[in-house]
């Protein structure tokens, strides 16, 4: 064999080598990018998809999208289709929903169909941490128009939440240790 033959053998060789060891394509899966694009959220981080569709009104929330906030991942799901998206590695989302008479029972928030009683209401937050007493979240806000008010707070906290509202006040304990909830509905205002 002549020696261009073999340093072109040796190059192509080499290209199959190099194509094996490289990095995995990092673009989703074409299902979970149609998924996002259905629903304008391409290009988006999972902060940024909470902070949306928790404020985005209820009647223009899409009904064939379940979006469920877990202490480590944003899970997006038409029920065909799945994407997954990391959470922050230092803080993690609170949804609380204060209520006067009627709540829900709920564990990790749905951003498209979990409904609080008290929507587009003016409250007073104040997020404690138990362990320094230091306040994370002092603040007035109205809640959004499906009843609640989100938070981004530190993560491996135990706490209490407090809300006041129209002269009535409730606190809850909280925590953000581990496989902790991310809805909070057990905050009752008397």
């Amino acid at each position: 064999m002549k020696r261009p033959t073999i340093l072109a053998a040796a190059a192509a060789v080499l290209a199959l080598v190099l194509v094996g060891c490289s990095a995995p394509d990092t673009n989703p899966d074409p299902a979970g990018a149609d998924l996002l694009a259905e629903h304008g959220l391409t290009d988006m981080s999972a902060v940024d998809i909470i902070d949306s569709l928790d404020r985005m009104p209820v009647s223009d929330r899409p009904a064939d999208l379940i979006a469920s906030v877990q202490p480590e991942a944003l899970v997006l799901t038409d029920n065909v289709r799945e994407v997954t998206m990391d959470m922050p590695d230092d803080v993690t989302y609170l949804s609380i929903a204060p209520y006067v008479e009627q709540t829900h029972e709920c564990y990790y928030h749905s951003l498209t169909t979990c409904r609080g009683e008290l929507s587009g209401q003016d409250i007073e937050v104040r997020i404690v941490d138990d362990t320094t007493s230091e306040v994370i979240v002092a603040e007035s806000t109205t809640t959004f128009d499906n009843g609640f008010a989100g938070f981004w707070v530190p993560r491996s906290l135990q706490g209490t939440i407090e809300v006041t509202y129209g002269g009535r006040s409730g606190t809850t304990p909280f925590s953000t240790t581990g496989d902790a909830a991310t809805c909070i509905t057990t905050l009752q205002l008397t």
